[in-house]
């Protein structure tokens, strides 16, 4: 998690800890509330210390069982303000993948420069439709969420539309590895290749290939997707981080720098997927 979400959690553990010391009928221990609540004890201290995330339904539970049900609406905006950079994937995909890509879609609609540097998959931009489908099939049975694979397959396709359009940039970078991986079968990633050799040559598209044998001056880590400055969403397991501070904007963008320097673009880069098409064969 980021500092700043730890700050606000613990933060908002501190408020409730205050709403339990004045309870209007009197200060509440905290085996008092968690008897009121049906809790376990420690469920009241890890909430208070910042080391858990409240849901909304035990903040407002909170509030009622402290007499002061009229805080709930403070508690629950702190809350979504929270979720607004932490974003779970069990939160986001209880309704499937769609609403996910709809609402990346919303971001890139907004989005003047974007760049991308992925270390293990195929960027969604270049994905081809078989691609996209064995990369949301697999992460829905991870995940163990609801599969609306075709339909956001359609909604990851149709935001390629933009490659295409006047004025918009896409800085797509990727290490090696993910033209390797097969994270579906060879002969989709063989397609996707193809794909990928077929965009390099757009005006509007940057493709860079980080090799295996290239000198490196960080490690090639996890994915991230930097908005025109103003926004970097990460993805880890559990969640995707959307960061909008600056001084976080700004560690992320030198991380494009330093990982640009080590890469390879134009009839370098289609040197190296060429190698990874040409082993997809064998």
């Amino acid at each position: 998690m980021s500092t700043d979400f730890q700050q606000a959690r613990a933060a908002l553990g501190a408020r409730l800890r205050d709403l339990r010391m004045s309870a209007p009928q009197g200060r509440l221990t905290g085996t008092a509330l968690a008897q009121r609540l049906g809790w376990p004890h420690s469920k009241v201290y890890k909430l208070e210390g910042g080391r858990q995330t409240a849901t909304a339904e035990d903040l407002t539970a909170w509030t009622e069982a402290t007499g002061q049900p009229e805080v709930a609406d403070e508690l629950l905006s702190r809350l979504k303000g929270m979720e607004s950079q932490i974003r779970s994937w069990q939160r986001q995909l209880s309704s499937g993948h769609k609403p996910v890509q709809d609402a990346l879609t919303a971001e890139h609609d907004r989005t003047t420069t974007l760049r991308i540097w992925e270390n293990c998959l195929i960027a969604g931009m270049l994905q081809t439709p078989d691609y996209a489908r064995a990369v949301f099939t697999r992460h829905a049975d991870f995940m163990q969420s609801p599969r609306d694979t075709e339909a956001a397959v359609r909604a990851r396709i149709r935001r390629q539309e933009a490659l295409y359009t006047s004025g918009k940039r896409y800085k797509i970078m990727m290490w090696e590895g993910a033209l390797r991986a097969l994270v579906c079968p060879p002969s989709v990633l063989a397609a996707q290749l193809d794909r990928l050799l077929g965009v390099i040559g757009l005006d509007t598209v940057d493709v860079g290939i980080v090799p295996f044998d290239a000198a490196l001056k960080i490690q090639p880590a996890t994915g991230f997707w930097i908005y025109d400055k103003r926004l970097v969403i990460v993805e880890d397991w559990h969640a995707e981080l959307w960061i909008d501070d600056h001084d976080a904007i700004a560690t992320y963008m030198r991380a494009w720098r330093t990982l640009k320097e080590s890469a390879v673009f134009g009839a370098d880069a289609q040197r190296v997927i060429h190698e990874a098409r040409r082993r997809t064969a064998v």
